[in-house]
């Protein structure tokens, strides 16, 4: 064995990534994954049931997406086998190379900058409809200044977001894993039990559509799934972790967390489309009185949870940044001219400027399902287009046999064309809406 390149090992012969030691147990990397693909996506899934006609077409386009997302997370762990790296865009580069890579840290700047748009988007709705539940009036009277979304949302981000978001390190994603996964969980609880035991003046539809309008229409909630089950970014880091570390255990790991993860979507989807039919909101929170108590802990459970999970985001989009700027500055100036880019004045800078971007975004950005898409679309990297193109490029230095390596190497080039359908027809919608 002594001497060997990666090229020369076979499947059953895998190298452990450049990672700490193992120590993640498979209910731990169970638990991690549901709780990094149950998010803001969950309040879209009903408004998702809508545009693609039904609940059955939707149902069918979320059980093909299940295939490619489930797939993608076992590409991204055979690929960590083989690079021997820890990290996702470290994968990505060294499979793929340094251009590749250095797209990878693109999208994931932008991808996690929409992700804490959402964030604070649906933060800011739960707001707008807490205040409207603690200051009642009459609907032609304003609300005072005070209880306006652009006050209180600007508030809560400056006082308590942007402190929790300032440290070097996050120490507490093992609480808000608990956190998101419950406050998940009971929505999707109280829209099943809505839906049989809710008022009966709450606005609903008895018939919804049961055929989409058109097959472009089914086309079009691809963003919102990719952005509802979208844990990818993590997949690498997770994998590295987790203990036994075989492809075989990994594969089970993904299997178990999706499907647990889809059961949570489809109930939430299915039972919010049914109450409301075509008059669901993009936040299925929104679509609901502001005056019922078991939607407010809803709206409160979710806002914390979203809350404590923003800073994580922003620590990774930072991360990534301060790579950006150690590569540019030794490249420039040298390594004897470089302003450690993890120090105080570096880090403050580039956290005040996530949290000012984001929040002006989210103030002017006011359809979720607008973010949504561009999310959606820019995540069909991380689902599709890159996991195929380290397949292809793991299967080029792997010794398989050769009716294997064709398929996998097809399995890779349909990957990478979903995915840039998928990024393509979002797009496409993007621009559509602004003109």
């Amino acid at each position: 064995m002594e001497g060997r390149t990666p090229g020369d090992r076979g499947l059953s012969e895998k190298p452990v990534p450049t990672a700490a030691r193992p120590s993640l147990s498979s209910l731990g990397a169970v638990f991690i994954l549901l709780k990094s693909a149950l998010g803001a996506g969950l309040l879209s899934f009903p408004w998702a049931f809508h545009k693609a006609g039904g609940v059955a077409p939707a149902f069918l386009v979320e059980l093909v997406s299940l295939v490619f997302l489930i797939s993608g997370l076992v590409i991204l762990g055979y690929a960590a086998s083989v690079s021997g790296q820890a990290t996702y865009q470290g994968v990505v580069g060294g499979l793929c190379g340094p251009t590749i890579r250095k797209l990878c840290e693109a999208c994931f700047i932008i991808n996690l900058l929409m992700i804490s748009v959402a964030f604070l988007r649906v933060i800011g709705d739960q707001l707008e409809k807490l205040c409207d539940f603690l200051l009642p009036g009459a609907p032609p009277a304003p609300q005072p200044w005070y209880a306006d979304q652009h006050f209180t949302l600007t508030l809560l981000s400056m006082l308590v977001i942007l402190p929790l978001s300032a440290p070097r390190e996050i120490g507490f994603q093992k609480y808000t894993s608990v956190l998101g996964t419950l406050a998940a969980c009971y929505l999707a609880l109280v829209i099943v039990a809505q839906y049989y035991l809710g008022p009966q003046d709450l606005a609903r539809e008895p018939r919804p559509a049961s055929s989409p309008s058109s097959w472009t229409s089914v086309f079009s909630v691809f963003p919102t799934i990719c952005f509802g089950f979208q844990c990818h970014e993590a997949a690498v880091s997770i994998y590295c972790s987790v203990r036994p570390q075989s492809l075989g255990h990994w594969a089970l790991v993904s299997v178990l967390s999706l499907l647990a993860c889809c059961l949570v979507y489809s109930l939430t989807g299915v039972y919010g489309f049914l109450t409301f039919g075509t008059d669901v909101s993009a936040d299925i929170l929104m679509s609901y009185p502001g005056n019922d108590g078991v939607i407010i802990v809803a709206r409160v459970l979710f806002a914390v949870s979203i809350v404590t999970v923003y800073p994580i985001v922003l620590f990774l989009g930072r991360s990534v940044m301060q790579d950006f700027w150690r590569r540019g500055c030794c490249w420039a100036c040298g390594p004897q001219a470089l302003a450690e880019p993890s120090g105080p004045w570096v880090r403050m800078s580039l956290t005040v400027l996530w949290v000012t971007v984001t929040l002006a975004m989210a103030l002017f950005l006011p359809d979720l399902g607008e973010i949504i898409g561009i999310i959606g679309g820019v995540s069909s990297f991380f689902i599709f287009i890159f996991p195929g193109l380290c397949l292809i490029c793991a299967i080029s230095v792997e010794p398989v046999g050769p009716r294997v390596k064709c398929f996998l190497e097809a399995w890779g080039v349909v990957s990478v064309l979903v995915g840039t359908f998928i990024f393509g027809q979002s797009t496409v919608a993007a621009v559509m809406e602004l003109l």
